[in-house]
Formats: structure tokens, sequence, C-alpha cells
């Protein structure tokens, strides 16, 4: 199984988390993605719900529903 990489294209890194706006991931992940193996690719993509959630609510704003998806989709 190929893990999909959870970018939808929205690449800004916000710097009170250092998470990307559109995805979730760090930039040291999104470095990372092309030579990961499929485990690592998953372990990531599990923790960006969280990270997600936590964003939405420090945010005052609903999470990225096209995010949200392609990480339920994986």
């Amino acid at each position: 199984m190929t893990v999909r990489s959870p970018c939808i294209g929205a690449c800004r890194i916000a710097p009170d988390t250092g998470w990307c706006v559109g995805c979730a991931r760090t930039l040291a992940e999104i470095t990372a993605w092309g030579g990961a193996g499929d485990a690592w690719r998953a372990t990531v993509v599990a923790a960006l719900p969280d990270r997600l959630g936590r964003a939405a609510s420090r945010n005052g704003s609903s999470v990225n529903q096209k995010t949200s998806l392609a990480i339920k989709s994986q």
C-alpha cells in the first residue's frame, strides 16, 4: 500500500504551530516525504487529524474539509 501525500496545494507554514495550513505537516515532514517509507508516512498521516483540529480550534476556523477527506480516504 502506498500512502499518498495529504498535500492540497495550500502550502504555507503557520508561524505559531510550524505546520502547513493546508495539510498540517511540518516542513521537515514535507521535505522527507518523497524519500520516506510507507510506515513513516502512515505515522505522519495518523497525526494530522489531531493537528488540524487543534489548529482549527486555535484559529476559530473550521478544519479544511478537503484535507480532512484526503486523510480519511487513506
